[in-house]
């Protein structure tokens, strides 16, 4: 195995990583619907503008009870209570549970008012009055559960006015979610970079083109447009630049509207490197070569246009 070659203008991985950065400026922020905005950044504190659960719920399906109603139940003297109503999910209820009452509640459902329990239906008797084709208007409680048990109380996830993901959180497929719950249908997101892509080399044929002697089809463009498409940005393939300075300085203009421009070979110590060249004309480079292998050759830095504007 070689050795690096070390010289005083290279960098290592890390130095270069910093260099990129510190010449890479924040993007402007966009509103962008939530479903498209994976894998983007927050550009702002998102705030709940509720509590969430916006009320007291049902963790379970059951019975909404008074605790002081059940105590003291079990299978040998299990607490019988009359049964006033039923409670779905989505639905305001209308009656209260008073003394030796009972409302029948679904998973969601908002407690009605006089309630401070849910017992599960694996703690009552429904099963057995339902086989034997008995009516649900009474109720068997086989076992005392704590006070609040199987309750959700408002506020429990989410309180309003609290941050729930701080600006700079990259929004995965759960952080999506948790936006959706808080009724946002769209969100305030750094903008995805546009990241033009140019191949260079006389070898290079376009994959659509036919194959030819001495000629090698581009692949690089593809492989670093996927790339950049993978984690989040817009990829614009530029084509091939050829190796004479027209064509390079050509397709680099047409690079000049992306917020980066990747091109691929002729930054190396060849004839016909020119890439080298034509960027130390047209740029600000912050370095040429980097301590790693492959790609030790690699230039990074700012690119003018033809009439000198960045």
């Amino acid at each position: 195995m070689h050795a690096h070659q070390r010289t005083p203008d290279m960098l290592s991985v890390e130095e270069a990583r910093e260099k990129i950065l510190a010449l890479s400026p924040v993007l402007e922020a966009e509103d962008t619907p939530l479903l498209d905005a994976l894998g983007q950044v927050l550009a702002e504190d998102a705030v709940a503008g509720f509590d969430l659960p916006p009320a007291d719920n049902s963790a379970m399906d059951g019975y909404a009870v008074r605790h002081a109603d059940i105590t003291g139940a079990g299978p040998d003297q299990p607490k019988v209570l009359t049964v006033i109503g039923l409670v779905a999910a989505g639905q305001l209820p209308v009656q209260e549970v008073r003394s030796g009452t009972a409302i029948r509640i679904m998973t969601g459902a908002l407690i009605p008012p006089g309630a401070d329990t849910v017992i599960p239906f694996e703690e009552t008797d429904e099963l057995e009055r339902t086989a034997a084709g008995r009516p649900l208007d009474e109720i068997a409680i086989l076992r005392e559960v704590g006070k609040g048990d199987s309750v959700r109380p408002a506020a429990e996830d989410v309180r309003r006015g609290e941050i729930i993901l701080p600006k700079g959180t990259v929004l995965r497929p759960s952080e999506v979610g948790v936006l959706a719950s808080l009724g946002n249908a769209t969100v305030n997101v750094v903008r995805r970079p546009v990241v033009a892509v140019l191949a260079t080399g006389d070898e290079l044929l376009e994959p659509s083109q036919p194959l030819e002697p001495a000629k090698i089809y581009d692949s690089n463009s593809y492989s670093v447009a996927s790339l950049v498409r993978r984690y989040g940005g817009v990829p614009q393939v530029l084509g091939i630049a050829r190796d004479n300075l027209d064509s390079m300085n050509a397709m680099l203009d047409m690079g000049l509207t992306s917020d980066m421009l990747i091109t691929t070979a002729g930054v190396s110590k060849g004839d016909y490197d020119i890439v080298k060249d034509v960027l130390a004309e047209r740029g600000k480079i912050a370095f040429w070569s980097v301590r790693m292998r492959p790609a030790k050759p690699l230039a990074f830095g700012v690119l003018r246009g033809s009439g000198g504007h960045s």
